[in-house]
């Protein structure tokens, strides 16, 4: 359903960011959705050489106003019984490609539909990409209706066709002859958007002649317009409710290929998923000790962090997923404003079905008091429930303030506050130097130390995600009381 606009998206210059606009992009597989992405955000700042597994996020400014851009996993198109070849790989030459033509579900992807989380309280369009290089048959046509129907009821007025790949059109053929001669499928989809559409040519360099990118905000803002200053609302509890329901039928699937899994895991297949929240307080280094695991720059450092952000590399032979956070008050837990303790919410729930680690990341160079010490700890226990002490390690940063200092001597120079909130932890911490991403041996030490607690924790691998992560009513204390004691019972088994 809808919401009425709030001050920054009805164009209030009065607040502290310049209006908002945000952007859902949707599509099939090889449909050029990350390209565009990429075009919107005049960035390369998503992969598109790659499947994309997950949803991400890309902000911008466009002409003063702040354009949110959220790339989507491709949605899936019913197999045809009938079709027992692949296609002929020549035929797709000219197609943009983010993903496989058809790719396999696994647990490691979410679905297209998750990345509304992403742009709350919701998008103000959202862009069906359609390749021109790509038959739209009647299977993407169901596949749109489905993938449109699981966001919820009043999509459709939202929604504009964005083509793809018309530098591929013959010479003197526009747009709107290629969407009148390519069939009634494809003009069922225009027709169902409002007759709103747009092209992307994303091989066009920048310069003052692309205007592709301004004319599509333009077209954006006719349906801001058109649905009187409304967005499409999100509700992020029917999206968990249908993500989950997807997942199961892909446990059972997996299920079922359990032995030969296992048997190419023996040979050397696919590399482990390690899924970590950075976690900690405001100024502390978290983006840099992000970047630091991936080796490279994917989170902006030396500003504030404002928005969870997820990135994914390759690292020792692992995949690793990060969430970097926003930070929370030195001093109390009531001080930390509620859209912050729910980001960082928002944040474990990116990293389905939950995190392995939550590396809570605590600078050398700063001093642990008491209080300071209980108001990390109300954090976690407020925001992600008593049993997060398994999941929890201590990830020191700025490790070359350290010189040949050994860690073990710090943390003994470092009192007992330091030492108790270790012992929270379960005496699971590590020291990294965020001046070298890439190239410190600390981090494959870093990787494999959080493995150790894997497998410490046996069948409680990782965090669960709760549904209240998701909700706005989500509870938190009200007043500055704060837990004395460290957790009882939280040492790991």
């Amino acid at each position: 359903m809808a919401a009425t606009s709030s001050a920054s998206d009805t164009g209030d210059h009065r607040g502290r960011h310049p209006p908002e606009r945000r952007l859902l992009i949707l599509g099939g597989p090889r449909s050029g959705k990350t390209s565009s992405a990429n075009t919107i955000l005049g960035d390369e700042m998503f992969d598109a050489g790659t499947e994309t597994t997950h949803s991400n996020v890309g902000q911008t400014e466009i002409y003063g106003r702040r354009v949110t851009v959220v790339d989507t996993p491709s949605w899936a198109i019913p197999a045809d019984p009938e079709d027992d070849e692949e296609p002929d790989t020549d035929d797709n030459a000219g197609a943009e490609s983010d993903s496989p033509a058809r790719p396999q579900p696994s647990l490691d992807s979410e679905g297209p539909c998750m990345g509304a989380i992403l742009c709350p309280p919701g998008p103000h369009a959202i862009l069906l990409v359609v390749s021109i290089t790509q038959p739209f048959s009647d299977r993407e046509r169901k596949a749109a209706e489905e993938q449109l129907g699981a966001l919820g009821g009043g999509t459709w007025r939202y929604c504009m066709v964005l083509f793809t790949g018309v530098d591929k059109l013959p010479k003197g053929v526009f747009i709107e002859e290629h969407i009148a001669n390519t069939g009634e499928t494809l003009q069922w989809l225009v027709e169902r958007c409002g007759s709103r559409y747009h092209a992307f040519d994303n091989t066009l360099k920048d310069s003052e002649e692309n205007t592709q990118v301004p004319e599509l905000m333009e077209k954006v803002e006719e349906i801001v317009t058109d649905n009187q200053g409304w967005y499409f609302e999100v509700n992020e509890l029917i999206l968990l409710e249908e993500e989950q329901a997807r997942r199961a039928l892909e446990e059972e699937r997996m299920r079922m290929e359990e032995h030969a899994r296992q048997r190419e895991q023996m040979i050397g297949g696919p590399p482990r998923e390690l899924r970590l929240l950075l976690l900690g307080w405001k100024g502390v280094g978290k983006s840099s000790v992000g970047n630091s695991i991936l080796g490279r720059r994917f989170f902006e450092s030396g500003q504030e962090t404002e928005l969870c952000l997820r990135r994914q590399a390759l690292v020792c032979g692992r995949r690793i997923t990060i969430v970097d956070t926003p930070g929370w008050d030195w001093f109390s837990v009531s001080r930390t404003p509620k859209r912050i303790r729910q980001e960082s919410q928002r944040g474990a729930a990116l990293l389905r079905p939950g995190p392995h680690t939550l590396l809570l990341v605590l600078p050398v160079v700063s001093s642990l008091t008491a209080r300071k010490r209980r108001t990390l700890l109300a954090h976690i226990e407020t925001l992600f429930g008593d049993n997060a002490c398994l999941h929890t390690m201590v990830l020191f940063s700025c490790g070359d303030w350290l010189g040949h200092t050994p860690i073990e001597e710090h943390i003994l120079r470092g009192g007992r506050e330091l030492q108790r909130l270790l012992e929270y932890c379960g005496n699971y911490y590590h020291v990294l130097d965020s001046k070298t991403p890439g190239k410190d041996r600390s981090v494959s030490l870093l990787l494999d130390r959080i493995e150790e607690m894997i497998r410490e924790n046996g069948d409680r691998a990782f965090l669960p995600i709760q549904t209240e992560w998701l909700s706005e009513e989500s509870s938190y204390s009200s007043d500055n009381t704060e837990p004395e004691d460290d957790c009882r019972g939280c040492q790991l088994q």
